[in-house]
């Protein structure tokens, strides 16, 4: 499993030679999370599940509070007992 890279507006993450994404965008301290996807092969892998987790890690480490735009970054924080603080 690779590392999480932020490219400025988009977090990835690599898993057997396919990229999930996370596009974002920032304003003040909150994040919004506007679409997570996965490519077919990896869906229901928990390749997005992995991927959300190393972004609330990220936006916590950076003192940020997530609104979730997409549904499935939403679902996933809202299940998240670790993460849901983050909600704003």
């Amino acid at each position: 499993m690779s590392q999480l890279r932020d490219t400025g507006e988009r977090y990835e993450h690599d898993e057997q030679g396919l990229t999930s994404y996370a596009d974002y965008r920032l304003a003040g301290d909150r994040m919004y999370i506007d679409y997570v996807f996965s490519p077919v092969p990896l869906r229901g892998s928990g390749a997005s599940g992995r991927l959300m987790e190393g972004v609330a890690a990220d936006a916590r480490r950076r003192g940020l509070k997530i609104t979730p735009i997409c549904g499935y970054a939403a679902a996933w924080l809202r299940r998240s007992e670790e993460f849901r603080d983050l909600v704003a």
